[in-house]
């Protein structure tokens, strides 16, 4: 005696060596002895048990019109057997009986299962709308088939091509017919998306392909300020008598911050710092408000930027020469001689702004006040020697004195796809200046806030720990200071606006808009500091790939480099760093020449082979 059983949804034969109530020992077709149940047997014969019996059974159901048997089966649950009665005319053999169950079983839309071997017909309405679905389906499906051909063949349809940006950063909806057939179309040629896309010819640039990858996660809307704001100058403030200057790179729009430097008749010189203040132009919870919310900061990419307020604000609030600005001064009344502070004071006011002083032009006053020289012939150039001697001051009186680091940094130009990339010493006097002035402000209003009990974000850093973001003032050990917050950006960071607000309310006596620890306070230090470190993260990003460009544009074929660590060293040139699998041993430090291969601009990689130790090469 021989069986047809069910298991694990699939239908198989065997010979019965056992049988029981309720179990058989059968032999499999592959010969093995496995024992079943007897509530999964649905068919009995005695014809021998083989794989032609199956077969046979397959390839007459194939033939069997599906519509025909549904016609044929009524509206009442049935079993298959009973129904291969009524098609053949007569008692089934047990092929017959099978063909009818494998065709049931291929046809779920038509035939819906109610137990083992048992089956009903898909109403009429039922079926009608199950037909049309896996009609859809079936046309879907051949159309995701032609994508995916064309795609291999190297074109993109044109059905794709507006949602490129989700299928290039694989943030599409996978669901999406476009979606399968791009990610189909990657599996089959084992390309990545950007790859394929290039492959298509679909890809603008290599560098729109980076800028485009930030923009989508964190400008989905663009970039673009679609509505022009009108922030409301302040009237009445006082003016400042001092004339004041800034110190800024070429490219910088924003400016933040200016300086001015009064004689006073005791002897002290009164040193001012004055602090944009478009805290005074709109409120918390205002549209412009909303904007700066979103963006949290400035973004800078070599050649380009992306504003966290709009231009017309930036226009109207940054210190720019040759007007009277709003801002808020700081202002230090200091003995020349030994930098102690006499007296501070904090000013809501306009500042006259005489020029904008950018480093490139000013320049040849580093090696002049690192060898204590006067200049002759730069604008405010006495102001900036004894501005700078203040800074060496305020520098020993934090305890780090003589501590410059004494590496190089590097300024990035972009101009017609070229770039140029410039090293600058770190630490050097002018950067001195501005660092120690941005500090000393930075730290009398966070002790200024924390003193009027006024909320504040604070930035702290306890011994031997990290820096981090917080609403409790406390000491930044880095720094060597008590307090320490941000407040000396608020055009190009969200949080210096933030305490911005804060400052002036204290100032004028008035209840600040943010409450220690309120939600919205704390919600904007921690959205913040996320979204800046990702802005850091693209431009430096954005820096290595203009390395490798600047690579391409050079036609570098050998470099000098130092050694990291094992495998990795650092291009003496530019500021990048690179893997070389060939490298020896060499302790970090070692100065060696690679030669520089293929670079690849999708990925951000470039093919290094060590050369030999510099002693020896270029």
């Amino acid at each position: 005696m021989n069986v047809l059983y069910e298991e694990n949804g699939e239908f198989k034969i065997g010979a019965v060596l056992s049988d029981s109530e309720t179990s058989l020992q059968v032999e499999a077709l592959h010969g093995k002895r496995v024992k079943i149940k007897a509530a999964n047997v649905l068919l009995r014969f005695p014809e021998p048990a083989t794989v032609a019996f199956l077969e046979q059974a397959r390839a007459a159901a194939a033939d069997i019109d599906t519509d025909f048997l549904w016609e044929a089966s009524g509206s009442k649950e049935f079993g298959f057997a009973d129904l291969a009665r009524e098609y053949y005319g007569r008692a089934p053999a047990a092929v017959e009986a099978t063909t009818i169950l494998l065709k049931l079983h291929s046809a779920p839309i038509h035939f819906h299962r109610k137990g083992r071997g048992r089956f009903a017909a898909a109403p009429p309405e039922i079926l009608k709308a199950a037909l049309a679905s896996a009609e859809r389906k079936r046309q879907q499906q051949a159309q995701i088939d032609e994508w995916v051909v064309a795609l291999e063949r190297g074109e993109m349809p044109d059905a794709l091509r507006p949602m490129l940006s989700e299928l290039l950063y694989e943030k599409a909806d996978r669901n999406r017919p476009e979606a399968k057939a791009f990610s189909t179309a990657c599996e089959k040629t084992g390309l990545t998306p950007a790859r394929l896309v290039e492959r298509c010819g679909a890809l603008p640039s290599s560098h729109d392909f980076h800028r485009g990858r930030f923009l989508h996660e964190f400008f989905p809307r663009g970039t673009i300020f679609h509505e022009k704001h009108e922030p409301q100058l302040p009237a009445d403030l006082p003016l400042a008598e001092v004339r004041a200057f800034s110190l800024d790179d070429a490219s910088t729009t924003e400016i933040d911050d200016a300086f001015s430097l009064t004689p006073l008749p005791d002897g002290l010189m009164r040193v001012g710092i004055h602090i944009a203040a478009p805290a005074l132009g709109f409120a918390p919870g205002s549209s412009l408000d909303a904007i700066a919310r979103e963006r949290l900061s400035t973004v800078y990419m070599p050649g380009d930027k992306i504003t966290m307020l709009p231009p017309e604000v930036v226009e109207r609030f940054s210190l720019d020469a040759g007007d009277a600005r709003p801002a808020l001064s700081f202002y230090a009344d200091v003995d020349p001689a030994t930098g102690a502070i006499r007296a501070t004071a904090s000013q809501i006011e306009r500042v006259p702004v005489a020029e904008n002083l950018r480093h490139q032009d000013v320049d040849a006053l580093n090696d002049a006040f690192a060898a204590d020289h006067a200049v002759e012939g730069i604008a405010f150039a006495g102001e900036l020697r004894q501005l700078f001697r203040f800074a060496q001051q305020l520098e020993a009186g934090r305890g780090r004195a003589n501590q410059t680091v004494d590496r190089l940094e590097y300024a990035f130009r972009v101009e017609n796809d070229r770039v140029t990339i410039e090293p600058r010493k770190r630490g050097a006097p002018l950067d001195k200046l501005v660092a120690e002035l941005m500090i000393l402000v930075n730290r009398s209003w966070g002790r200024l806030l924390a003193d009027a009990g006024v909320a504040a974000i604070y930035r702290t850093q306890p011994a031997a720990g990290k820096v981090r973001m917080t609403t409790d003032a406390g000491e930044h050990a880095g720094l060597g200071v008590s307090h320490y917050a941000w407040s000396s950006s608020p055009l190009r960071r969200y949080v210096d606006l933030v305490n911005q607000w804060q400052l002036i309310a204290a100032l004028a006596n008035r209840t600040a808009p943010f409450a220690r620890n309120s939600a919205e306070l704390l919600a904007a230090m921690r959205d913040f500091e996320i979204t800046y470190a990702a802005y850091g993260e693209f431009q430096d990003r954005m820096e290595r790939y203009w390395c490798l460009r600047w690579l391409l544009q050079e036609e570098v074929r050998q470099a000098r480099a130092e050694v990291v660590r094992e495998g990795t060293v650092r291009l003496a040139d530019i500021p990048l760093y690179v893997r070389v699998p060939s490298l020896p041993a060499l302790a970090p430090g070692a100065e060696v020449v690679i030669e520089i291969g293929e670079v690849d601009l999708i990925d951000s990689e470039v093919r290094c082979v060590y050369k030999n130790p510099r002693s020896e090469g270029a």
